[in-house]
């Protein structure tokens, strides 16, 4: 993908909310393979929503700089979906990373709802496909200030 010009800041680099427009459409390819596309919520009326995202801001990038996302499947179990992405620079070098929690919603409450057995087949595949990959480094990172102890 290819950074739009819009999308840079007064600082002459790419503004933070478009970071998570990336990490959106990149993602979309590896929900599409799972099963849990556009065409899932269309046709089945189920689909995914975020309901907690950590991104960690890593080197920034700016516009006319074209960029790759990868995402890797953590975890899951009967109505949850944990990720893990990747934009790195087309050249290779790692510009941001975020780690997603998704939940499994029926569109007509919405509310939360078990997969079903097809989509658990495919995360089922595809988590095992990862697990080799092993958890990265930056997963499961929290936010906090690290104080200094008193002496």
């Amino acid at each position: 993908m290819e950074l739009e010009k819009d999308w840079i800041d007064y600082n002459g680099h790419l503004n933070m909310a478009y970071y998570n427009v990336l990490f959106d459409r990149g993602g979309e390819d590896a929900f599409v393979q799972l099963g849990l596309g556009g065409g899932y919520a269309r046709t089945r009326g189920l689909t995914s929503f975020a309901a907690e995202a950590h991104v960690c801001y890593i080197r920034e990038l700016h516009f006319g700089h074209n960029v790759i996302v990868t995402l890797q499947v953590l975890d899951y179990d009967e109505k949850r979906l944990h990720v893990y992405q990747e934009l790195r620079h087309i050249d290779g070098w790692l510009a941001a990373t975020s780690e997603q929690l998704c939940l499994h919603v029926d569109m007509s409450g919405p509310k939360v709802v078990p997969f079903p057995s097809d989509i658990l087949a495919n995360l089922r595949t595809v988590h095992a496909s990862h697990a080799s990959h092993g958890i990265p480094v930056r997963a499961g990172r929290a936010i906090a200030i690290k104080r200094k102890a008193c002496s």
